[in-house]
Protein backbone atom coordinates (compact mmCIF):
# COMPACT_ATOMS: atom_id res chain seq x y z
CA UNK A 1 0.00 0.00 0.00
CA UNK A 2 1.09 3.51 -0.78
CA UNK A 3 1.93 5.83 2.05
CA UNK A 4 -0.30 8.88 2.73
CA UNK A 5 2.63 11.14 1.83
CA UNK A 6 3.00 9.50 -1.57
CA UNK A 7 -0.76 9.78 -2.26
CA UNK A 8 -0.69 13.46 -1.38
CA UNK A 9 2.25 14.08 -3.68
CA UNK A 10 0.53 12.33 -6.57
CA UNK A 11 -2.68 14.30 -5.97
CA UNK A 12 -0.80 17.61 -5.96
CA UNK A 13 0.99 16.68 -9.18
CA UNK A 14 -2.26 15.75 -10.98
CA UNK A 15 -3.95 18.94 -9.78
CA UNK A 16 -1.04 21.00 -11.03
CA UNK A 17 -1.11 19.39 -14.46
CA UNK A 18 -4.89 19.85 -14.73
CA UNK A 19 -4.67 23.49 -13.71
CA UNK A 20 -1.93 24.14 -16.23
CA UNK A 21 -3.93 22.44 -18.99
CA UNK A 22 -7.06 24.46 -18.26
CA UNK A 23 -5.03 27.65 -18.20
CA UNK A 24 -3.48 26.78 -21.56
CA UNK A 25 -6.86 25.92 -23.10
CA UNK A 26 -8.40 29.15 -21.75
CA UNK A 27 -5.53 31.23 -23.09
CA UNK A 28 -5.75 29.47 -26.48
CA UNK A 29 -9.47 30.05 -26.76
CA UNK A 30 -9.03 33.66 -25.72
CA UNK A 31 -6.39 34.13 -28.38
CA UNK A 32 -8.24 32.34 -31.21
CA UNK A 33 -11.76 33.58 -30.57
CA UNK A 34 -10.68 37.06 -29.45
CA UNK A 35 -13.31 37.50 -26.81
CA UNK A 36 -15.88 34.81 -27.88
CA UNK A 37 -17.82 33.44 -24.94
CA UNK A 38 -21.26 33.38 -23.43
CA UNK A 39 -23.66 36.30 -23.83
CA UNK A 40 -23.21 37.42 -20.23
CA UNK A 41 -19.45 37.72 -20.70
CA UNK A 42 -19.62 39.25 -24.18
CA UNK A 43 -18.24 42.66 -23.33
CA UNK A 44 -15.78 41.31 -20.77
CA UNK A 45 -14.03 39.05 -23.32
CA UNK A 46 -14.42 41.19 -26.48
CA UNK A 47 -12.86 44.22 -24.81
CA UNK A 48 -9.47 42.53 -24.81
CA UNK A 49 -9.11 40.66 -21.51
CA UNK A 50 -6.49 38.02 -22.09
CA UNK A 51 -4.97 40.14 -24.89
CA UNK A 52 -2.73 42.19 -22.64
CA UNK A 53 -4.88 45.34 -22.48
CA UNK A 54 -6.21 45.00 -18.94
CA UNK A 55 -7.47 48.15 -17.25
CA UNK A 56 -4.92 50.47 -18.78
CA UNK A 57 -7.51 51.99 -21.18
CA UNK A 58 -10.02 53.10 -18.56
CA UNK A 59 -11.06 56.64 -19.51
CA UNK A 60 -9.34 56.49 -22.93
CA UNK A 61 -10.62 58.83 -25.64
CA UNK A 62 -12.43 56.69 -28.21
CA UNK A 63 -14.50 57.41 -31.32
CA UNK A 64 -18.28 57.13 -30.94
CA UNK A 65 -21.22 58.00 -33.16
CA UNK A 66 -24.97 57.52 -33.59
CA UNK A 67 -26.68 55.03 -35.89
CA UNK A 68 -27.93 56.73 -39.01
CA UNK A 69 -31.46 56.38 -40.35
CA UNK A 70 -31.58 56.70 -44.10
CA UNK A 71 -32.67 55.21 -47.41
CA UNK A 72 -30.35 52.75 -49.12
CA UNK A 73 -30.40 49.85 -51.49
CA UNK A 74 -29.02 46.35 -51.43
CA UNK A 75 -27.90 44.24 -54.36
CA UNK A 76 -28.48 40.52 -54.25
CA UNK A 77 -26.96 37.94 -56.57
CA UNK A 78 -28.93 35.01 -58.00
CA UNK A 79 -27.61 32.05 -59.95
CA UNK A 80 -29.08 32.30 -63.45
CA UNK A 81 -29.56 30.17 -66.55
CA UNK A 82 -29.40 31.94 -69.91
CA UNK A 83 -31.56 30.91 -72.87
CA UNK A 84 -32.22 32.34 -76.32
CA UNK A 85 -35.62 33.99 -76.67
CA UNK A 86 -36.25 31.57 -79.55
CA UNK A 87 -34.58 28.18 -79.53
CA UNK A 88 -36.03 25.45 -81.73
CA UNK A 89 -35.17 22.05 -83.16
CA UNK A 90 -35.02 21.68 -86.94
CA UNK A 91 -36.17 18.22 -88.04
CA UNK A 92 -36.59 16.42 -91.34
CA UNK A 93 -40.19 16.64 -92.51
CA UNK A 94 -39.73 13.99 -95.21
CA UNK A 95 -37.90 10.69 -95.48
CA UNK A 96 -34.91 10.46 -97.83
CA UNK A 97 -31.20 10.98 -98.31
CA UNK A 98 -29.66 14.27 -97.21
CA UNK A 99 -28.46 15.69 -100.50
CA UNK A 100 -26.97 19.04 -99.42
CA UNK A 101 -26.04 20.98 -96.28
CA UNK A 102 -25.84 24.72 -97.01
CA UNK A 103 -24.77 25.95 -93.56
CA UNK A 104 -22.16 25.20 -90.93
CA UNK A 105 -22.15 24.96 -87.16
CA UNK A 106 -22.13 28.32 -85.39
CA UNK A 107 -23.12 30.19 -88.56
CA UNK A 108 -25.47 33.15 -88.44
CA UNK A 109 -28.36 32.49 -90.80
CA UNK A 110 -31.14 34.79 -91.93
CA UNK A 111 -34.82 34.05 -92.19
CA UNK A 112 -35.55 32.22 -95.48
CA UNK A 113 -31.97 31.01 -96.05
CA UNK A 114 -31.78 27.38 -97.27
CA UNK A 115 -30.17 25.08 -94.70
CA UNK A 116 -30.74 21.46 -95.81
CA UNK A 117 -31.89 19.70 -98.98
CA UNK A 118 -33.32 16.18 -98.83
CA UNK A 119 -33.10 14.29 -102.15
CA UNK A 120 -36.22 15.44 -104.03
CA UNK A 121 -36.28 13.03 -107.00
CA UNK A 122 -39.14 10.85 -105.75
CA UNK A 123 -41.21 13.87 -104.73
CA UNK A 124 -40.61 15.55 -108.10
CA UNK A 125 -41.97 12.43 -109.77
CA UNK A 126 -44.99 12.51 -107.49
CA UNK A 127 -45.64 16.10 -108.55
CA UNK A 128 -45.53 15.17 -112.23
CA UNK A 129 -47.83 12.20 -111.68
CA UNK A 130 -50.33 14.34 -109.77
CA UNK A 131 -50.24 17.00 -112.49
CA UNK A 132 -51.03 14.37 -115.13
CA UNK A 133 -54.00 13.11 -113.11
CA UNK A 134 -55.29 16.65 -112.82
CA UNK A 135 -55.18 17.06 -116.60
CA UNK A 136 -57.00 13.73 -117.07
CA UNK A 137 -59.70 14.65 -114.55
CA UNK A 138 -60.14 18.07 -116.13
CA UNK A 139 -60.69 16.53 -119.61
CA UNK A 140 -63.14 14.04 -118.14
CA UNK A 141 -65.01 16.82 -116.40
CA UNK A 142 -65.25 18.96 -119.58
CA UNK A 143 -66.60 15.99 -121.58
CA UNK A 144 -69.16 15.21 -118.90
CA UNK A 145 -70.21 18.82 -118.86
CA UNK A 146 -70.91 18.74 -122.66
CA UNK A 147 -72.88 15.57 -122.25
CA UNK A 148 -74.92 17.10 -119.46
CA UNK A 149 -75.73 20.11 -121.61
CA UNK A 150 -77.10 17.67 -124.22
CA UNK A 151 -79.07 15.81 -121.54
CA UNK A 152 -77.04 12.66 -122.26
CA UNK A 153 -75.89 12.18 -118.65
CA UNK A 154 -77.53 12.96 -115.36
CA UNK A 155 -76.63 15.67 -112.90
CA UNK A 156 -75.10 13.03 -110.63
CA UNK A 157 -72.59 12.04 -113.30
CA UNK A 158 -71.68 15.69 -113.66
CA UNK A 159 -71.14 15.98 -109.89
CA UNK A 160 -68.96 12.86 -109.82
CA UNK A 161 -66.72 14.24 -112.57
CA UNK A 162 -66.35 17.49 -110.67
CA UNK A 163 -65.44 15.60 -107.49
CA UNK A 164 -62.76 13.58 -109.32
CA UNK A 165 -61.24 16.82 -110.63
CA UNK A 166 -61.22 18.37 -107.15
CA UNK A 167 -59.57 15.25 -105.75
CA UNK A 168 -56.86 15.37 -108.39
CA UNK A 169 -56.22 19.04 -107.66
CA UNK A 170 -55.87 18.27 -103.92
CA UNK A 171 -53.44 15.42 -104.57
CA UNK A 172 -51.38 17.69 -106.82
CA UNK A 173 -51.20 20.33 -104.06
CA UNK A 174 -50.18 17.65 -101.57
CA UNK A 175 -47.41 16.40 -103.85
CA UNK A 176 -46.09 19.95 -104.25
CA UNK A 177 -46.13 20.42 -100.48
CA UNK A 178 -44.10 17.22 -99.98
CA UNK A 179 -41.58 18.43 -102.55
CA UNK A 180 -41.33 21.81 -100.86
CA UNK A 181 -40.68 20.17 -97.49
CA UNK A 182 -37.55 18.47 -98.82
CA UNK A 183 -35.82 21.86 -98.50
CA UNK A 184 -35.38 23.05 -94.91
CA UNK A 185 -35.13 26.84 -94.63
CA UNK A 186 -34.41 29.08 -91.64
CA UNK A 187 -37.67 30.19 -89.99
CA UNK A 188 -35.99 33.23 -88.35
CA UNK A 189 -32.63 34.95 -87.97
CA UNK A 190 -30.41 32.98 -85.63
CA UNK A 191 -27.26 31.02 -84.93
CA UNK A 192 -27.12 27.44 -86.11
CA UNK A 193 -25.92 24.98 -83.53
CA UNK A 194 -24.44 21.50 -83.77
CA UNK A 195 -25.04 19.35 -86.86
CA UNK A 196 -26.63 16.04 -85.94
CA UNK A 197 -26.47 14.58 -89.48
CA UNK A 198 -24.06 14.68 -92.38
CA UNK A 199 -24.46 14.88 -96.15
CA UNK A 200 -25.57 11.52 -97.54
CA UNK A 201 -27.31 10.41 -94.36
CA UNK A 202 -30.57 8.52 -94.75
CA UNK A 203 -33.14 10.50 -92.82
CA UNK A 204 -36.37 9.34 -91.29
CA UNK A 205 -39.32 11.67 -91.01
CA UNK A 206 -38.90 13.77 -87.86
CA UNK A 207 -35.15 13.14 -87.46
CA UNK A 208 -33.24 15.93 -85.71
CA UNK A 209 -31.01 17.96 -88.06
CA UNK A 210 -29.81 20.79 -85.80
CA UNK A 211 -31.10 23.51 -83.49
CA UNK A 212 -31.43 27.22 -84.18
CA UNK A 213 -31.16 30.02 -81.61
CA UNK A 214 -32.30 33.61 -81.96
CA UNK A 215 -29.81 35.38 -79.68
CA UNK A 216 -30.86 38.97 -80.38
CA UNK A 217 -32.68 38.90 -77.04
CA UNK A 218 -31.70 36.55 -74.24
CA UNK A 219 -34.01 35.27 -71.53
CA UNK A 220 -32.32 34.86 -68.16
CA UNK A 221 -34.08 32.71 -65.56
CA UNK A 222 -33.33 32.88 -61.83
CA UNK A 223 -35.10 31.77 -58.64
CA UNK A 224 -35.86 33.94 -55.62
CA UNK A 225 -37.21 33.03 -52.20
CA UNK A 226 -40.72 33.80 -51.03
CA UNK A 227 -39.56 36.64 -48.77
CA UNK A 228 -37.50 38.23 -51.55
CA UNK A 229 -40.42 37.87 -53.97
CA UNK A 230 -42.71 39.71 -51.54
CA UNK A 231 -40.13 42.44 -51.00
CA UNK A 232 -39.76 42.87 -54.76
CA UNK A 233 -43.50 43.11 -55.40
CA UNK A 234 -44.02 45.56 -52.55
CA UNK A 235 -41.14 47.81 -53.59
CA UNK A 236 -42.02 47.81 -57.32
CA UNK A 237 -45.75 48.50 -57.20
CA UNK A 238 -47.14 49.62 -60.55
CA UNK A 239 -43.91 48.88 -62.42
CA UNK A 240 -44.17 46.44 -65.29
CA UNK A 241 -40.42 45.88 -65.42
CA UNK A 242 -37.45 46.41 -63.12
CA UNK A 243 -33.80 46.80 -64.22
CA UNK A 244 -31.24 44.10 -63.42
CA UNK A 245 -27.61 43.46 -64.33
CA UNK A 246 -25.90 40.25 -65.37
CA UNK A 247 -22.55 39.02 -64.09
CA UNK A 248 -21.17 36.57 -66.63
CA UNK A 249 -19.19 33.43 -65.89
CA UNK A 250 -15.90 35.35 -66.17
CA UNK A 251 -17.11 37.62 -63.31
CA UNK A 252 -17.49 40.62 -65.62
CA UNK A 253 -20.69 42.65 -65.86
CA UNK A 254 -22.57 42.34 -69.15
CA UNK A 255 -22.62 45.65 -71.02
CA UNK A 256 -26.39 45.88 -71.39
CA UNK A 257 -29.00 46.22 -68.68
CA UNK A 258 -31.87 43.77 -68.55
CA UNK A 259 -35.50 44.06 -67.50
CA UNK A 260 -37.58 41.65 -65.44
CA UNK A 261 -40.46 40.69 -67.72
CA UNK A 262 -42.37 37.86 -66.10
CA UNK A 263 -42.69 35.92 -62.85
CA UNK A 264 -43.77 32.29 -62.82
CA UNK A 265 -47.29 31.54 -61.66
CA UNK A 266 -46.53 29.37 -58.63
CA UNK A 267 -43.82 28.53 -56.11
CA UNK A 268 -41.78 25.35 -56.19
CA UNK A 269 -42.78 23.62 -52.96
CA UNK A 270 -39.56 21.60 -52.86
CA UNK A 271 -37.23 24.60 -53.01
CA UNK A 272 -39.54 27.35 -51.72
CA UNK A 273 -38.61 29.59 -54.65
CA UNK A 274 -40.29 31.14 -57.66
CA UNK A 275 -38.75 31.75 -61.08
CA UNK A 276 -38.19 35.24 -62.52
CA UNK A 277 -37.40 35.89 -66.18
CA UNK A 278 -35.35 38.88 -67.28
CA UNK A 279 -34.73 39.90 -70.90
CA UNK A 280 -31.34 41.23 -72.00
CA UNK A 281 -30.56 42.75 -75.41
CA UNK A 282 -27.65 40.95 -77.05
CA UNK A 283 -26.67 43.01 -80.10
CA UNK A 284 -23.09 41.70 -80.21
CA UNK A 285 -24.18 38.06 -79.84
CA UNK A 286 -21.87 37.70 -76.85
CA UNK A 287 -24.36 35.62 -74.90
CA UNK A 288 -25.25 32.15 -76.16
CA UNK A 289 -28.00 29.71 -75.35
CA UNK A 290 -27.17 27.52 -72.35
CA UNK A 291 -24.74 29.88 -70.60
CA UNK A 292 -24.85 30.55 -66.87
CA UNK A 293 -24.24 33.67 -64.80
CA UNK A 294 -25.57 35.66 -61.87
CA UNK A 295 -28.37 38.18 -61.98
CA UNK A 296 -27.73 41.23 -59.80
CA UNK A 297 -31.00 42.72 -58.56
CA UNK A 298 -31.08 45.91 -56.52
CA UNK A 299 -33.85 46.48 -53.98
CA UNK A 300 -34.45 49.86 -52.27
CA UNK A 301 -34.70 50.07 -48.46
CA UNK A 302 -36.58 52.97 -46.86
CA UNK A 303 -35.82 54.55 -43.44
CA UNK A 304 -33.47 51.86 -42.14
CA UNK A 305 -30.98 52.03 -39.28
CA UNK A 306 -27.36 51.57 -40.39
CA UNK A 307 -24.06 51.32 -38.50
CA UNK A 308 -20.44 50.69 -39.51
CA UNK A 309 -19.52 47.02 -39.66
CA UNK A 310 -16.34 47.77 -37.71
CA UNK A 311 -18.48 48.81 -34.70
CA UNK A 312 -19.72 45.24 -34.22
CA UNK A 313 -18.26 42.05 -32.81
CA UNK A 314 -19.46 38.46 -32.82
CA UNK A 315 -20.00 35.91 -30.09
CA UNK A 316 -21.33 32.47 -30.97
CA UNK A 317 -22.60 33.74 -34.36
CA UNK A 318 -24.48 36.58 -32.69
CA UNK A 319 -23.61 40.22 -33.29
CA UNK A 320 -23.11 42.84 -30.58
CA UNK A 321 -22.16 46.51 -30.25
CA UNK A 322 -20.96 48.58 -27.33
CA UNK A 323 -23.50 51.25 -26.38
CA UNK A 324 -22.29 54.25 -24.37
CA UNK A 325 -24.62 55.44 -21.61
CA UNK A 326 -25.05 58.90 -20.04
CA UNK A 327 -22.16 58.25 -17.63
CA UNK A 328 -19.86 57.38 -20.55
CA UNK A 329 -19.83 53.72 -19.58
CA UNK A 330 -20.00 51.04 -22.28
CA UNK A 331 -22.44 48.13 -22.29
CA UNK A 332 -22.68 45.26 -24.77
CA UNK A 333 -25.98 45.05 -26.65
CA UNK A 334 -27.09 42.35 -29.04
CA UNK A 335 -28.29 43.46 -32.48
CA UNK A 336 -29.93 41.78 -35.47
CA UNK A 337 -28.62 42.46 -38.97
CA UNK A 338 -31.19 42.60 -41.78
CA UNK A 339 -28.79 43.22 -44.68
CA UNK A 340 -25.21 44.04 -45.50
CA UNK A 341 -23.89 46.78 -47.76
CA UNK A 342 -20.25 47.82 -48.27
CA UNK A 343 -18.76 48.75 -44.84
CA UNK A 344 -22.21 48.95 -43.22
CA UNK A 345 -24.87 46.78 -41.61
CA UNK A 346 -28.60 47.41 -41.87
CA UNK A 347 -29.99 46.83 -38.37
CA UNK A 348 -33.47 45.42 -37.87
CA UNK A 349 -33.44 45.19 -34.08
CA UNK A 350 -31.40 46.43 -31.12
CA UNK A 351 -30.61 50.09 -31.88
CA UNK A 352 -32.26 53.46 -32.41
CA UNK A 353 -31.05 56.77 -33.82
CA UNK A 354 -30.58 58.14 -30.28
CA UNK A 355 -28.14 55.46 -29.15
CA UNK A 356 -24.43 56.19 -28.95
CA UNK A 357 -22.22 53.35 -30.13
CA UNK A 358 -18.50 52.75 -29.86
CA UNK A 359 -16.81 52.71 -33.29
CA UNK A 360 -13.14 52.26 -32.42
CA UNK A 361 -11.33 50.63 -29.54
CA UNK A 362 -13.78 47.76 -29.11
CA UNK A 363 -10.99 45.50 -27.90
CA UNK A 364 -9.69 48.11 -25.47
CA UNK A 365 -12.77 48.22 -23.24
CA UNK A 366 -14.83 45.87 -21.12
CA UNK A 367 -18.36 45.89 -19.75
CA UNK A 368 -18.95 49.06 -17.66
CA UNK A 369 -15.63 50.59 -18.70
CA UNK A 370 -15.71 54.36 -18.57
CA UNK A 371 -14.38 56.14 -21.66
CA UNK A 372 -13.89 59.67 -22.92
CA UNK A 373 -16.14 59.73 -26.00
CA UNK A 374 -15.00 61.58 -29.12
CA UNK A 375 -18.28 62.10 -30.95
CA UNK A 376 -18.42 62.34 -34.74
CA UNK A 377 -21.47 62.62 -36.98
CA UNK A 378 -22.45 59.31 -38.58
CA UNK A 379 -22.14 60.82 -42.06
CA UNK A 380 -18.51 61.75 -41.38
CA UNK A 381 -17.76 58.28 -39.97
CA UNK A 382 -19.27 56.59 -43.04
CA UNK A 383 -17.35 58.89 -45.37
CA UNK A 384 -14.11 57.93 -43.62
CA UNK A 385 -14.96 54.24 -44.11
CA UNK A 386 -15.26 54.76 -47.87
CA UNK A 387 -11.97 56.69 -48.06
CA UNK A 388 -10.20 54.00 -46.04
CA UNK A 389 -11.52 51.29 -48.38
CA UNK A 390 -10.14 53.09 -51.40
Amino acid sequence: MKSPALKAAVALTVAGILAASLTAVWASEEHEEEGHGDAHGAAHEAEGEGHGHGHGHEGAELLVTHPIKTDTEITRSYVAHIEASQHIELRALERGYLQDVFVDEGQLVKQGDPMFQIMPIIYQAEVKKAAAEVRFAKIEYQNTKLLKEGNVVSANEMALAKARLDKADAEASLAKAHLKLTKVIAPFNGIMNRLHVRKGSLLDEGELLTTLSDTSTMWVYFNVTEAEYLNYKQSHKGEETAPVRLMMANHKIFDHEGKIQTIEGEFNHETGTIAFRAAFPNPDALLRHGETGNVLMTNPLKDVIMIPQKATFEILDKKFVFVVDAENKVHARRIEVAAEVPHLFVISKGLTEEDTILVEGIRKVRENSRITPRMEAPEKVIEALDVFAE
